[in-house]
């Protein structure tokens, strides 16, 4: 990575002297499986005699053609970047490399199929890696038109941002499509997919009475389980309820979504041709909360469509408002556009969840952040830009009306429309539809870190009726801000077996105690729940005859949502080392049994493996398990045939058996000998059972490759890498690490999920050698690798499962001594963090 690196301010020189209006780019893939033919045509004004460089990462660059002058490409090219002197007011590039195909899931990555042996490619740019691909100005203000040209199979498909043009024969099986000139775009949201994938394709009319055509792309091998008629019912409902609400058209000319093979992240917006992971093409039964962030992430993207690429930040520090507004209003409009109407109940579980870790973490930052380079932006897709910057949007929106925000949204839209902003051209309008002055909010909120802990403080008289109630906030030393919130209050009592609300109010609080008058003089309830229905952003704690109600009857709450919350303080307390994890054990396996939010339940089976292995004292860990374990497949043998509760029970089951009893039931599943009714054990189940049985030394080698040879996939691959990487012995361990460390030849999906397997270990003795091991190759990993690849070994390598103070001290001491380079330090802070967390859960336990 060292010299791919570009610094803010370089952006902001390069700005100064250039603008770019556009670029023909030619690719030629037929060249074979490593290189690619890359021609590309820049046209730009500058400063007459101005130098600056042009992006290109490239193997071989062949020509430079700077304004009619041949320049050397050994002289003015690093492989990196291309020096370009002299310019004039008026100038023409032409560059002509080879461009290298990658495993990593950044630049143009190369994929073959094992069923078929097909090649499958699609790009990913964001955040600086269309420069991998073609020789672009890489930073998100300078944008421009571009046209591509693509020869490629001529049997494939090739989509770009562009509707896709007849291909024209160029020679014995090969064809040459020519794209039409897109809209004025950032780079990052180009995109190039090609291959044999297989279509399908529809329309819709817009809110301005064009066709928009439509369609959906899969490898062939998943075809049979791709139902594209649901992505097309949930892209127009997008469509319509953005269109709505932002009272502008949509910006492009047509629509595909392209499912692809080895994706690193969930989905990428770019412009009319979206990728998504191909895990979202379901192969085998998958949770209710994996369907519901499918569309979640289906309206997120399209939302970008709006805000990100109509509209783009002019640099990385407003990531924030691209990720935070989709993630914001795709949570609004699954909820009421789609049958997910308890969207806001996954994001308080999901969102909220994650926002709060992060925020807790020492490499916490504002919402509005300091991006000095790009490896600060790639560190930075995070639970803040996303999450609690999503949090602070809805709490924003409950204070000035969504039909003031969603108004001053559509203005935005229409005056910077193909153009790029900064937050205040967002809160300049915001300001004019609400009325409010939004320099203070932003000040407090998006620019200070941190969250704050709200408790309520109620006296009652000897009759139980509420004689004083306020509610504190505090914040921790480091990030001291004291937040103004808009929340409600919600007062819950028992009523024939249900925990029924029976009382709320809505509130603003402000300051370190906020008074609550109005609910002086009520009958204190069963339970009572601040920031009901979930409007503000910060963590909650209850009473303590809340607590108590909570433990016994969590699951007697009817409302989703309050549920969630609930859940989110009791792990929040037990995460902070505010109450005992072993009680975190039992609310969790006490009233999970009816929780009927796939999210919500999904979350809480997480959170419970990890307090019973990590948060509970090593003394007593090994018992939680065990009990764990017993509970859920109690829990799945009572749980409705066929049901999502009785699928997640399952798995979670398999993630924890240990005992000889639990692993026989786990291999009679496997095998057929013993079943539960509705329960299918098929292709994905299998492997995670299996997987269960070689992390317990119950299977191995020869399972592995029987099941291997039977799910010859890509899929399959993944699960048999981190099958073998989680055999119980040390030579399987060094294996799984000399994979990763010693080459660097696995594809990005198999690195993660050899980490993945890396870490599954019930013998903390397998782990021990790798605190040595890790600290000796931790910088060389990050210098060698790309960042995507090294990001996933420098978290999926830590020993963290083994949470010990030997682990804590010795990732200190490298901490001590290696302060540079700051993105791979914050990494390196991050895991420390987790641990010692766990270290004080641990000590609270064993109190």
């Amino acid at each position: 990575m060292p010299g791919e690196n570009l610094t803010r301010i370089e952006a902001q020189e390069r700005k100064a002297l250039v603008s770019v209006s556009s670029y023909d780019v030619t690719l030629d893939l037929t060249q074979g499986a490593e290189t690619f033919l890359s021609t590309t045509t820049v046209r730009f004004t500058a400063s007459a005699g101005a130098s600056t460089f042009i992006d290109a990462i490239t193997k071989n660059v062949h020509s430079v053609l700077l304004n009619g002058v041949d320049l050397e490409p050994a002289s003015v090219s690093d492989g990196v970047r291309i020096q370009l002197d002299d310019l004039s007011d008026d100038n023409i590039l032409t560059v002509v490399a080879d461009a290298m195909y990658t495993n990593t899931g950044e630049g143009l990555h190369r994929f073959v199929d094992p069923v078929d042996g097909e090649v499958y490619l699609y790009s990913q740019f964001e955040v600086p890696d269309s420069r991998r691909v073609f020789a672009v100005f890489e930073q998100p203000d300078l944008k421009a038109t571009f046209t591509f040209t693509v020869t490629a199979p001529d049997y494939w498909q090739v989509i770009s941002n562009s509707p896709t043009p007849e291909p024209v024969a160029t020679g014995v099986g090969t064809a040459t499509w020519s794209f039409e000139t897109t809209p004025i775009l950032s780079s990052y949201v180009t995109a190039i997919v090609a291959g044999p994938y297989v279509a399908w394709h529809s329309e819709l009319t817009s809110s301005d009475g064009r066709v928009i055509p439509l369609g959906v792309f899969s490898r062939a091998s998943l075809a049979q389980y791709m139902d594209a008629d649901y992505v097309f019912d949930t892209t127009r409902k997008g469509f319509e309820f953005y269109e709505k609400a932002f009272a502008y058209p949509y910006p492009f000319t047509k629509y595909d979504q392209m499912f692809v093979p080895e994706f690193n992240a969930g989905a990428m917006e770019n412009a009319g041709a979206v990728t998504f992971t191909e895990s979202y093409v379901f192969r085998s039964k998958v949770t209710d909360a994996q369907r519901e962030r499918r569309v979640v992430t289906i309206l997120h993207e399209l939302a970008h469509m709006w805000f990100g690429d109509l509209v783009t930040m002019k640099w990385w520090n407003d990531l924030w408002l691209n990720e935070s507004f989709a993630e914001y209003i795709s949570t609004l409009a699954t909820a009421e556009a789609t049958e997910w109407h308890g969207a806001w109940a996954t994001f308080a579980s999901t969102e909220k969840s994650w926002a709060y870790r992060q925020d807790q973490l020492p490499s916490t930052h504002p919402i509005f952040a300091t991006i000095n380079d790009l490896d600060d932006v790639q560190v930075n897709f995070d639970g803040i830009t996303y999450a609690k910057g999503a949090s602070v949007l809805k709490q924003l929106v409950s204070w000035v009306g969504q039909e003031q925000f969603l108004a001053g949204v559509g203005q935005y839209f229409q005056k910077h429309a193909y153009s790029n902003t900064e937050l205040t051209d967002l809160l300049m309008e915001l300001e004019s539809t609400s009325g409010r002055d939004l320099a203070e909010w932003s000040a407090l909120w998006l620019e200070t870190a941190g969250v704050n802990t709200l408790r309520p403080e109620i006296e009652t008289d000897s009759d139980g009726v509420i004689t004083s109630f306020a509610i504190t906030q505090t914040a921790i030393e480091e990030y001291p801000t004291i937040r103004p919130h808009r929340l409600a209050v919600g007062f819950y009592n028992l009523h024939e077996g249900a925990l029924i609300r029976n009382h709320r109010v809505e509130l603003d609080v402000a300051g370190e105690t906020t008074v609550v008058d109005e609910l002086i003089g009520l009958s204190r309830p069963d339970l009572v729940l601040l920031n009901d229905d979930d409007l503000a952003y910060a963590k909650i704690r209850l009473d303590e005859l809340s607590l108590q109600t909570a433990i016994d009857h969590l699951a007697a709450i009817e409302d989703g949502l309050a549920r969630s919350i609930v859940w989110g303080s009791a792990w929040d307390a037990t995460r902070d080392a505010e109450t005992r994890p072993r009680d975190f054990v039992r609310l969790v396996l006490g009233n999970i049994a009816t929780e009927s939010e796939s999210t919500t339940l999904r979350t809480a089976l997480n959170q419970l493996v990890l307090t019973a292995k990590l948060y509970v004292a090593p003394s007593f860990s090994q018992e939680a398990v065990a009990h764990a374990a017993t509970e859920l497949w109690s829990l799945a043998r009572n749980a409705a045939p066929g049901s999502d509760e009785q699928f997640q029970f399952v798995k979670f089951f398999a993630a924890v058996a240990s005992s000889a009893d639990d692993l026989a039931v786990v291999a009679g599943l496997r095998d057929g000998s013993v079943a539960l009714d509705g329960l299918a054990i098929d292709t994905d189940l299998t492997w995670d059972l299996l997987t269960a049985l070689v992390a317990n030394g119950v299977a191995g080698e020869t399972e592995i490759a029987e099941a291997l040879a039977a799910d010859n996939t890509a899929t399959g691959a993944q699960s048999a890498a981190s099958a073998r990487a989680s055999i119980p012995t040390a030579e399987a361990k060094a294996a799984a690490w000399a994979s990763l460390v010693d080459t660097d030849t696995a594809s990005n999906l198999i690195v993660r999920a050899t980490t993945a397997g890396f870490q599954r270990s019930n013998d903390d003795a397998l782990l021990q050698p790798y605190i040595a091991k890790y600290f000796e190759v931790v910088k060389e990993l990050w210098e060698t690798r790309s960042y995507q690849i090294a990001a996933t070994l420098i978290t999926g390598l830590y020993p963290a499962g083994l949470a010990s103070q030997e682990l804590r001290d010795a990732t200190q001491a490298w901490l001590d001594t290696d302060p540079e380079p700051a993105a791979l330090r914050r990494l390196v802070v991050e895991n420390l963090a987790g641990v010692d967390r766990a270290l004080a859960a641990q000590a609270k336990d064993a109190a």
